[in-house]
């Protein structure tokens, strides 16, 4: 496959609870299986093909209402997927990054978001992005009260600079998985101009012939930005 003219895939990952209830497993079973096998497929898939920012939206602000034993089991995951995985993609030179209001999760689990992004600061290979504990409303909320602190004059490239995403290319294409046909609030001033791509598949089963698809179809497409 030819390389895609686009920069930054961001996929909202959904349907991890409706795929193992369906093969009555655990709730935890479908978030296993796509932090321990679909992530680093994919990130291999787009780096692969040249896309050169991918982003994970694997937790939200609104997550966190979730049944206590769930919420339990994902950090445990993100504990586990810092301690097993994220070492692995720095090695294959993946840029982390993390957005979010990080400051929520335990300690232990900041502080391996941090030593990772920085440790990675320097890779070019990909830039990986995961958003955890991120909700477009909250990050806009946050990026004003940053410049109401610091009193300065709002513009449109100030206040982008003040956003969780700053430095990096807004996306071209959003995929959601799962059938539900709507951002949920996903990067709500970034998605201004992005190609949506709306998918059937659970993100367990959302590998990297599926995000050949994807790519393909956002190939055919015509982007006017408003012209």
């Amino acid at each position: 496959m030819s390389k895609p003219p686009l920069q930054h895939v961001a996929i909202i990952m959904d349907g991890n609870r409706r795929w193992a209830k369906a093969r009555n497993l655990p709730v935890a079973a479908g978030h296993k299986k796509v932090v321990a096998e679909r992530v680093e497929e994919l990130i291999e898939r787009a780096a692969t093909v040249g896309v050169g920012y991918i982003t994970f939206w694997a937790f939200s602000t609104e997550n966190w209402g979730r049944e206590g034993r769930e919420v339990k089991a994902i950090m445990q995951l993100f504990r586990w997927a810092f301690a097993h995985r994220a070492q692995r993609l720095v090695n294959k030179g993946a840029r982390l990054r993390v957005i979010g209001d990080i400051t929520r999760f335990d300690q232990d689990i900041q502080d391996k978001m941090k030593q990772y992004m920085e440790e990675s600061e320097d890779n070019d290979k990909i830039t990986v992005t995961f958003a955890l504990n991120y909700g477009g409303r909250d990050e806009m909320v946050r990026a004003v009260n940053k410049l109401i602190h610091a009193g300065r004059e709002i513009t449109q490239d100030v206040f982008s600079q003040q956003l969780d995403t700053a430095g990096m290319p807004d996306p071209d294409l959003i995929i959601r998985t799962g059938g539900e046909m709507r951002l949920s609030g996903f990067m709500l001033w970034q998605a201004e101009y992005s190609e949506l791509y709306l998918t059937q598949t659970l993100m367990p089963d959302f590998g990297a012939r599926e995000l050949d698809l994807a790519l393909e179809e956002y190939g055919r497409r015509q982007r006017r930005r408003g012209k």
